[in-house]
């Protein structure tokens, strides 16, 4: 039973409590220290500790922490002493869907909901049985062989591998590689070769047509003839037809959702903003189809996924549950930060053989910046420096063009550029820079836009004081008038083509002295789009 939360940005007192706790870190560095012992932190650390005795917890930053504390406690039928889940030292690198789940529990928490009073106990048993699993496969016997192995037939599928070879490398006999192999992956090893083959094999399809016997050698095979063989055995389809099928498609992203519905597509299962759950209202969503990673624990999120049986999963290639929905599906990986949201809409339109239409929509939309910029030459001029904060929990965030946020927009489309001390900074190369909100004053811009403002009462009285301060009035967009409150966090979140222009008409509403006109004439013109 949860029975207090805290947030760990900066537990510089002690911190002194006889209940379990869990520490979750999602964001910064620092150390963690209990009874005197220190240990790191950062993203993905997890601190586990029993009821038994009572501990004294200090947190240092070393820069700006975000994550939370749950004090629990435990109960038993018999009554008995329970003792939480324990481990001796902080869990790192733990899964991204239990962050997930821990911001959604802090959320709820924080903000409960009349109409669900049980859902913070729902996601805090899930996020229990998350850490539990996470746990027991941890104090498993390790295999740090068998990983290594994974890792290089991740790389070298498309060359000649035996089984012979990969136990010779890991210093093991080929018999216990092989049983190794198959209880820590659940296949034999030639089995998984073949998989990692034909994956490749429908993702080469998807993005082109080669040459069969050009597509074999590429993922591992001698010929086209034998290719087509483990293909159709695999897929149930020879490569031609799997090309030209209608495909059941997951999308883990909602700018990917995005990019499908601006094809006209609706996938059989994707996540979905509230933005673009309202813009795609028309079409009646019906829950099977909207996937909520955050409530997944790593077995229910690919059960969820498992149950659409889907053809083809659009998602990040940063993403850390790749590679365990291979058996599942081809996985089409499209890079972060180094793919613009036009070349991921092209890409995915040629995926799913809608290549003509994609191009066309840009087109329009082209035609209906060069609209804009002449619009705004004469109403703007020389457009300047402009800048994009999102106000966090406890920090603020700025943004380059690869990142989204409307600086897409402003910085790839309309012609501003980013401040000079977030080039110094190395904006581009990182694609975000992370602030104290008080700093927020440090960064001056001819146009200064705000697209999430402060959510909780700590970042809302740090961002009343940034506004207070002489720093911040001195400011030459304060002044004049350049400041802008836009808050649509979920609206500029979106890097695709519907968020695209959606986020357009918010900038010209705020940024244009004749707003009204202007606004009018972008939403005709946008809706013939």
């Amino acid at each position: 039973m949860p029975v207090n939360l805290f947030e760990i940005d900066d537990l510089g007192d002690a911190y002194v409590s006889s209940n379990a706790i869990i520490l979750i870190v999602w964001g910064g560095e620092g150390t963690l220290l209990v009874d005197g012992h220190e240990q790191d932190l950062s993203r993905g650390t997890t601190f586990l500790s029993n009821a038994l005795t009572q501990m004294e917890l200090r947190i240092e930053s070393r820069s700006p922490l975000r994550g939370i504390g749950i004090e629990y406690r435990c109960l038993t039928p018999d009554g008995s002493s329970p003792e939480g889940l324990h481990y001796p030292i902080p869990l790192q690198r733990v899964p991204a869907g239990l962050l997930r789940l821990a911001v959604e529990f802090k959320h709820i928490w924080m903000e409960p909901q009349l109409s669900s009073p049980f859902q913070a106990q729902q996601l805090f048993a899930q996020l229990l049985q998350g850490l539990s699993e996470e746990l027991a496969a941890r104090q498993q016997p390790s295999h740090s062989w068998v990983d290594q192995s994974l890792h290089y037939m991740d790389a070298h599928y498309n060359e000649e591998l035996t089984r012979e070879q990969m136990a010779e490398q890991a210093g093991v006999s080929p018999e216990h590689f092989s049983r190794t192999f198959r209880k820590h992956t659940g296949r034999t090893f030639n089995a998984h070769l073949t998989l990692l083959r034909i994956r490749s094999a429908q993702q080469l399809l998807l993005i082109g047509t080669p040459n069969l016997n050009t597509l074999a050698q590429q993922v591992g095979y001698k010929e086209g003839l034998y290719l087509s063989r483990k293909f159709k055995e695999s897929v149930g389809l020879s490569p031609s037809a799997y090309r030209h099928s209608r495909k059941t498609i997951v999308t883990l992203d909602s700018n990917h959702t995005a990019s499908l519905i601006a094809l006209d597509i609706t996938p059989e299962l994707g996540v979905y903003t509230s933005w673009l759950e309202q813009f795609h209202s028309k079409k009646k969503l019906k829950s099977r189809q909207k996937f909520n990673p955050y409530i997944h624990t790593p077995a229910t999120y690919y059960e969820a996924l498992a149950s659409v049986r889907p053809d083809l999963i659009i998602s990040y290639s940063h993403a850390e549950v790749n590679k365990s929905l291979l058996p599942l599906a081809p996985v089409m990986e499209l890079p972060l930060m180094t793919m613009s949201w036009r070349d991921q809409f092209i890409l995915i339109a040629d995926i799913v053989n809608k290549r003509l239409k994609a191009e066309e929509w840009l087109a329009k939309h082209d035609q209906m910046m060069d609209a804009v910029n002449h619009r705004l030459d004469r109403d703007l001029g020389a457009r300047g420096t402009a800048i994009v904060w999102e106000i966090g929990s406890h920090a603020a965030y700025c943004f380059s063009s690869s990142f989204g946020r409307g600086c897409q927009i402003l910085y790839d489309d309309l012609g501003f550029q980013p401040p000079g001390k977030l080039l110094e900074q190395g904006i581009v190369a990182k694609g975000y820079i992370e602030a104290d909100i008080e700093a927020i004053a440090s960064y001056p811009a001819d146009y200064i836009i705000f697209t999430s403002m402060p959510s909780c009462p700590d970042s809302r009285l740090r961002f009343d004081r940034l506004l207070r301060s002489p720093k911040w009035r001195s400011l030459d967009a304060v002044k004049h008038n350049r400041v802008y409150y836009l808050n649509e966090p979920e609206l500029f979140y979106g890097y695709d083509p519907l968020s695209t222009q959606a986020q357009l008409r918010e900038l010209l509403n705020a940024l244009t002295p004749h707003e009204i006109n202007l606004y009018r004439g972008l939403s005709k013109m946008s809706d013939r789009v």
